[in-house]
């Protein structure tokens, strides 16, 4: 199973499940209006308050950081290619028969990046693209250290070293971010918590002649289609919700290395 049928399956889920909290609350509160019409409703309100603006709470935090961490991805990417070309162009500071070497190893290079996220579906082919990448960062950090000592140029130094430094660190940043969710607990508590709405609405509603349907299913899609958002927009490599179009700096900057 990808990512997707996960959060389908996920979503899918807590949708059944809520839908049947609501109809156990519904019996229940009917019971309850059965035995003591006076003092079914008495209190309720406080609990249903509580427990709804905590949920809408935790919809709100998760939502929101699962949307700056792909604004973040999206614009660590732009940071990365920037870095990158900067370095690109101060391989200038070099002579030509240091600097042609470098040259080959940062395509190389650009390639292995692009590589590692275009397969991330695939841990393993994303790993080794990671490694290679790791690799030509080493080769080309010592090749360029190695230069600019050769040469003893001190615009190479002060200029191309800073330049492969921050290049470095930015991959380093982009594999943390790829790397940062929510605790698996978050989601966990989401799903309890729709639950134990559900539960609360269904108990609200009861006492009715006749079901109502679409208040139950409105609410329990929207909270199901909710949830499956922000499990989606949490793997922009792997979900409906991608992130791939922002590569796009990354393969004109990979043209533009002739």
């Amino acid at each position: 199973m990808n990512h997707t049928s996960y959060a389908l399956a996920f979503a899918g889920g807590l949708l059944i499940g809520m839908l049947v909290c609501l109809e156990i609350g519904r019996r229940i509160g009917t019971r309850r209006l059965a035995q003591d019409p006076e003092g079914a409703k008495s209190g309720v309100g406080v609990v249903e308050g509580a427990v709804f603006g905590l949920l809408g709470l935790l919809l709100a935090f998760t939502f929101s950081g699962a949307a700056t961490r792909f604004d973040t991805r999206r614009q660590l990417i732009v940071e990365e290619a920037n870095n990158i070309g900067t370095a690109w162009l101060r391989l200038d500071l070099l002579p030509t028969d240091a600097a042609t070497p470098l040259r080959e190893w940062f395509r190389q290079y650009l390639d292995a990046r692009i590589a590692t996220y275009r397969k991330l579906a695939d841990p393993a082919a994303a790993q080794s693209e990671l490694a290679r990448s790791i690799q030509l960062q080493n080769k080309i950090w010592s090749g360029a250290v190695t230069a600019c000592q050769d040469t003893k140029s001190q615009p190479a130094h002060m200029l191309l070293l800073p330049a492969l430094n921050q290049m470095i660190d930015i991959s380093c940043t982009r594999t943390a971010a790829t790397r940062l969710h929510p605790h698996p607990v978050i989601y966990a508590m989401l799903a309890a918590l729709s639950l134990v709405a559900s539960l609360l609405a269904g108990s609200g509603m009861a006492g009715g002649a006749s079901r109502n349907w679409i208040h139950p299913i409105s609410f329990a899609a929207a909270m199901a289609t909710t949830v499956f958002v922000i499990a989606d927009i949490e793997y922009p490599r792997l979900g409906l919700i991608r992130i791939d179009r922002a590569d796009q700096v990354l393969i004109d900057l990979r043209q533009s290395m002739q």
